[in-house]
């Protein structure tokens, strides 16, 4: 049994298995239906239990449908249905039961600490969907995405993210590192990193480069990502944040100084930080991105129950 809450927990060795089992398993789907079943129903007969304290749209949907092609089923309750720490019964308690009942447990979550807690008193794996410092499913998918189109490893890539210090990019940090490519970030000064992000990836052997110019981050890049500059919780001030980040919007003119075959990802939703031309061009994969967290996640439960081909 294994969890998988953050990416720079998980050994490079092991990112790359789920790579490659999800590569043979999105081929042997062929032609079956949405909710047909794979042949070998490898994980048949377990059930996951799903919680979401935060909106989701493509987490949710496409874990419900790698889920059931893996021959399981998934029961999605709400927050304020389970205690958790509340009515007098501690977190650990509720881990404990939820183990009693489920196979795996899935959370989407504003507090890491909840995550750390559960996964202390878990017996089942946990596996974050979202949280506040990590997102490392869809950064997963991400990269089979650019793999699947470039056709060559993202270690031999450029990979460029404009926009704010989120969740998404610190897992697109520790991807850096395990996966060894080249990442670019383009933001203001004040959205930089934190200073214990450099140290980790210092120790790492590797490096990031963070420029204050989004035309320089983007020089040559491969791939370009970017987010919505304001988060649905986002609880700063936001005419400020816009106004900070007015000079960081991916547009037509940014992806000139791209390399020729280039492409725009986003995990979305989208907000006003790309121009509807960049969006909606032969760059943008956005849908294929999208698509792929299905094949990517399915892998993940895999990995989590030792199960990888």
């Amino acid at each position: 049994m294994k969890h998988f809450i953050n990416l720079k927990d998980i050994p490079a060795y092991d990112l790359r298995k789920i790579l490659i089992d999800a590569k043979k398993r999105k081929k042997s789907r062929g032609k079956l239906n949405t909710l047909d079943v794979d042949l070998d129903q490898p994980l048949k007969g377990k059930l996951f239990i799903q919680m979401y304290e935060k909106q989701s749209s493509r987490t949710r949907l496409s874990f419900l449908i790698a889920i059931k092609q893996l021959g399981a089923s998934s029961i999605t309750v709400k927050a304020n249905e389970l205690h958790l720490g509340r009515g007098g019964e501690s977190l650990s308690d509720t881990a404990k039961t939820l183990s009693t009942y489920g196979d795996g447990f899935l959370i989407r979550t504003d507090s890491d600490k909840k995550i750390e807690e559960f996964s202390k008193n878990l017996t089942i794996p946990i596996i974050n969907l979202l949280s506040p410092s990590s997102h490392p499913c869809q950064v997963l998918a991400d990269i089979f995405t650019i793999e699947e189109i470039k056709k060559q490893p993202i270690s031999k890539l450029n990979i460029c993210w404009i926009g704010d210090c989120n969740n998404v990019l610190n897992s697109l940090i520790a991807a850096s590192v395990k996966f060894k490519f080249n990442l670019n970030i383009g933001c203001p000064k004040n959205y930089r990193p934190p200073n214990f992000v450099h140290q980790w990836v210092l120790r790492n052997k590797r490096k990031i480069n963070i420029f204050n110019d989004p035309k320089k981050a983007a020089k040559k890049a491969d791939v370009v990502f970017s987010d919505k500059v304001i988060s649905l919780n986002d609880k700063g001030n936001k005419k400020k944040k816009i106004n900070d980040f007015k000079n960081f919007k991916i547009t037509s003119s940014l992806m000139k100084v791209t390399r020729e075959g280039s492409l725009f990802l986003h995990c979305l939703p989208r907000g006003k930080e790309v121009d509807e031309k960049v969006f909606n061009s032969k760059k943008s994969k956005v849908w294929q991105q999208a698509s792929n967290r299905v094949h990517v996640q399915k892998s993940i439960l895999l990995y989590c129950f030792n199960k990888l081909g």
